[in-house]
């Protein structure tokens, strides 16, 4: 089975809860296991996160998201404007430090794993991979 999810969502804070429940909704029912959803959810968090506090130039983004049962593909669309955080441009964050740790976290509980400026439009496309198997 091959599930396919598009949202276009406001920037704000209680997006980030819909659409993570929304895309883990989705991977319970293709029966995936808590841990690979858990890792998914939080990068997904992470991603959205980064777009509702530094993407100051829209007030919507974009979230699409592949399963197919042995993968989850996602990707997180901005439409630019903001600064662009340290977590983006590859700075490594202070080991205490608050902000900074999301590409990190990211690539620490995903794979595929990269940020690429948008092709026709401003901002950028967060991009993650996740394997299914467990």
């Amino acid at each position: 089975m091959k599930v396919v999810l598009e949202m276009t969502l406001p920037r704000n804070a209680e997006s980030a809860p819909l659409v993570r429940h929304t895309l883990d909704a989705s991977l319970r029912g293709l029966g995936v296991t808590s841990e690979v959803r858990a890792d998914i959810a939080l990068a997904l968090g992470e991603a959205c996160a980064n777009v509702i506090q530094h993407a100051a130039a829209g007030m919507e983004y974009e979230v699409r998201a592949r399963m197919d049962g042995l993968r989850c593909v996602v990707e997180v669309i901005d439409g630019g404007g903001g600064d662009v955080p340290a977590q983006w441009d590859g700075a490594p964050a202070a080991p205490l430090a608050e902000h900074g740790r999301g590409l990190h976290l990211m690539r620490a509980f995903t794979e595929e794993v990269h940020v690429a400026d948008r092709v026709s439009r401003n901002g950028a496309v967060v991009h993650f991979e996740k394997s299914l198997a467990s």
